[in-house]
This record gives C-alpha cells, sequence and structure tokens, in this order.
C-alpha cells in the first residue's frame, strides 16, 4: 500500500507541475555549453517561458509529454517512497532510541531508494525530457528530437538503439535522485520528527507535515539542481549510430564542460523555474502521501 500511495501521490502532484517541468526544461536548456551574451534568450524568466511557449508552441505545449511524466513518477516515487517507509517502519533510518533520525543511516536508506527509483523509471524520463524540450524552431533550444508520441518514442529508440538504448542517460539520473531522496527525505523526516515531538507550531500532524514538505522542498531544490541540469543535458543531446552522445560522454565530463563555458552558476540555470516545479511537487507528493495513509 505504501508502494502504491507513493506512486499515486506523485501522480496526482505532476499533473498539476508538468508545465512547469516543461517551462524547468527549456531554461535548462537554453544557451547550452554557450557563455552569457552569446546565445539568444528564449525566455528570460519562468513568467516569460510560459508566455512564449503558449504563444509559439501552442497552450498545449505546456502538458507536453504528461503522459510519460506522470508514468516517471508513478514508478520513480512508488519504488522510492515505498521503500523508504518499508526502511522506516523497521527502524532502519532511526538511532538507538527509536525517537531520533539517524542522519547517516536515513541517508544511506533515501540514496538506495532514489537510485532503485531512477533506474526503474528512466526510460520514461528519457522520453519526457526530449517531448518537453521540443518546440517551434523560433524558440527551440538544446538538441530538438521529433518524437509524435511516447509508444512510438519508445519504439523508435528500441529500433535505433536496442533495449540499452533505453535507459540511456541513467548514469545521470542515478547520482540526480540518490542526492534528491536523501535531501527531500531526511530532511522532512528530520522536520515531522522535530515539529511532532516538540509542538512547536501546531498539535495537528498534518500541519506539521505540511510545513515540514516546505522545508524540504527548500533544502531539496538547493541539493538537487545541479544534478538535474546535467540529467537533462545528458537525456536530451543527441547521439551518433552506436548512441553515443555528440556533447558529452558521462556526467563528470558534462559538470566539467557546463562550468567551463556558463561558470558555476550555469549549473543553476532555471533555477526558479525548478523550484517552481520541485517545490509544488515535493509539497503536494509528501503531504498527500502523509494525508491519504490514514484512510487507507
Amino acid at each position: 500500500m505504501e508502494f502504491l500511495l507513493g506512486g499515486v501521490a506523485a501522480v496526482l502532484a505532476n499533473v498539476v507541475c508538468n508545465p512547469l517541468d516543461v517551462v524547468k526544461i527549456r531554461m535548462q536548456l537554453q544557451g547550452e555549453l554557450l557563455a552569457r551574451g552569446e546565445y539568444k534568450v528564449h525566455y528570460k524568466n519562468v513568467f516569460h517561458a510560459f508566455y512564449a511557449i503558449g504563444k509559439a508552441d501552442g497552450v498545449l505545449a505546456l502538458q507536453r509529454g504528461l503522459v510519460s511524466s506522470s508514468a516517471h513518477q508513478f514508478i520513480l516515487n512508488a519504488t522510492r517512497l515505498g521503500a523508504f517507509h518499508f526502511a522506516e517502519v523497521r527502524g532502519w533510518t532511526t538511532d538507538e532510541t527509536g525517537m531520533r533520525t539517524s542522519l547517516p543511516k536515513s541517508v544511506l536508506v533515501s540514496s538506495v531508494a532514489g537510485g532503485i527509483g531512477a533506474i526503474a523509471g528512466s526510460p520514461f524520463d528519457l522520453v519526457k525530457t526530449q517531448m518537453q524540450s521540443y518546440s517551434n524552431s523560433n524558440i527551440a533550444v538544446g538538441h530538438q528530437h521529433r518524437h509524435l508520441g511516447m509508444v512510438s518514442t519508445f519504439r523508435q529508440i528500441y529500433w535505433e538503439h536496442g533495449l540499452k538504448g533505453l535507459w540511456r542517460g541513467a548514469n545521470s539520473t542515478v547520482p540526480r535522485m540518490a542526492v534528491a531522496s536523501a535531501a527531500q527525505l531526511t530532511s522532512f523526516d528530520i522536520f515531522k520528527r522535530h515539529l511532532n515531538q516538540t509542538k512547536l507550531l501546531s498539535d495537528e500532524v498534518k500541519i506539521n507535515s505540511l510545513v515540514s514538505s516546505v522545508l524540504s522542498s527548500v533544502v531539496t531544490v538547493i541539493v538537487k539542481t545541479p544534478f538535474d541540469i546535467v540529467s537533462t543535458r545528458i537525456y536530451n543531446q543527441g547521439v551518433d549510430a552506436r548512441g553515443r552522445g555528440l556533447l558529452y560522454s558521462g556526467v563528470v565530463n558534462c559538470f566539467v564542460k557546463i562550468i567551463k563555458t556558463e561558470g558555476f552558476f550555469g549549473l543553476y540555470k532555471g533555477g526558479s523555474a525548478a523550484y517552481l516545479r520541485l517545490g509544488p511537487h515535493i509539497v503536494l507528493s509528501l503531504v498527500l502521501r502523509d494525508w491519504l495513509r490514514p484512510s487507507l
């Protein structure tokens, strides 16, 4: 049931947040491997990006990749949230007293859970990234993949690169989700336990869950964003006939190239969109999971 709750909560959150994901992807790809001033800025900020996409691609483009994105969120979060709860109820994330969260244990458990979820959902993440980046040539950024839908995209990738091609870029999403899960689940657990035990803000568990999820979202976005932009770039890059990336050979190579050409803050490109997308999604998925649990 915990696996199902984690997946359902994430899908519900994703329907609301998917337009922000489209905007985030576009802003992360803008000016790829170019210094500031060397490229045309199609998306000046989050709100301008919404306007530009709606005008050039149509309003429905803001929900591009929704099916593959929702499938990815279900698989990813059903796995990592379910696995973390499985460990949590068995005391694998707490100290000897069982009352306090053990930071090393919680980080280890959540990282492993996130990594497993990332591997399981990677093919859907690959497809949704490529679909969300595709746009009218007037506002195009990054490599453009002309995909018509999720099923046809899976078929095309499989025909061209085999089963291995469906997991291309998984090496970038595993560290991303391991880091994100460690930050999100550990910080949420610490904040929630502290608020519930001290009654600092409220006696209501639901209110404490809401506040904890907001605080957790801030921690998660700060830690995750550099890994997120690297994963986006690797997933979206073009490949040669053998399925090898045309721009990046791997995660470390991508980090180095971004810092060299775009500067350190290139790793936080689209940071505002990242928080507006990830923040609400983290809050909704964690709160919905906690709120749904007593009724099932």
